[in-house]
C-alpha cells in the first residue's frame, strides 16, 4: 500500500489511538518515522517504540506504545494533539530564528535539518533551520 504522505499517516494513527484509548498502535516502518518516534520518546510523549517483523517477509512494522497518566477511569493521554505542518503539496521551511514555539514551550516542534531530524529547541541550540515537519503538544 502506498501513501502520498507517510508522516501524516503516522500522526493520524497515533491521534486515532489516543482518541480511542488504545495503548498500542502499529504502522509501516521507515527511518523518518523511527526518528520521530525516538523524539517523542525522549520528550516523554510516548512510553516506548520498537521495530518488529511484519506479516510478510522483509516487511518491518513500527509499534508505538501510547503514554497515559492517571488511574484506570481517570486516565488521560500525554499527547493532546499532533499537527502536520509541511506536506508534500506545501513544504514549509524555517530559519533558525523563525522556529516556532509550541504553546510557549509546552509542546515540541519537530524539524528535518541537514544534521538529521530533531526538536526545534535542539535546532536553535545548533543554529540550524530546516523543514518543519510537525508540532506535538
Amino acid at each position: 500500500m502506498s501513501f502520498s504522505d507517510p508522516i501524516a499517516d503516522m500522526l493520524t494513527r497515533i491521534r486515532n489511538a489516543v482518541m480511542s484509548g488504545q495503548s498500542l498502535t502499529a504502522m509501516p516502518h521507515s527511518k523518518v518515522k523511527a526518528e520521530i518516534a525516538k523524539i517523542l520518546k525522549e520528550e516523554g510523549y510516548i512510553d516506548a517504540y520498537d521495530v518488529v517483523d511484519g506479516e510478510r517477509p522483509g516487511q518491518l512494522v513500527l509499534r508505538i506504545r501510547i503514554k497515559y497518566i492517571g488511574e484506570r477511569r481517570e486516565r488521560h493521554a500525554v499527547i493532546t494533539n499532533l499537527e502536520r505542518i509541511s506536506r508534500p503539496g506545501r513544504r514549509v521551511y524555517t530559519k533558525k530564528q523563525d522556529i516556532p514555539w509550541v504553546l510557549s514551550g509546552l509542546g515540541v516542534a519537530i524539524l528535518s535539518t541537514p544534521k538529521g531530524i530533531m526538536t526545534g529547541q535542539h535546532a536553535r541550540q545548533m543554529n540550524l533551520g530546516g523543514e518543519l515537519l510537525c508540532k506535538v503538544w
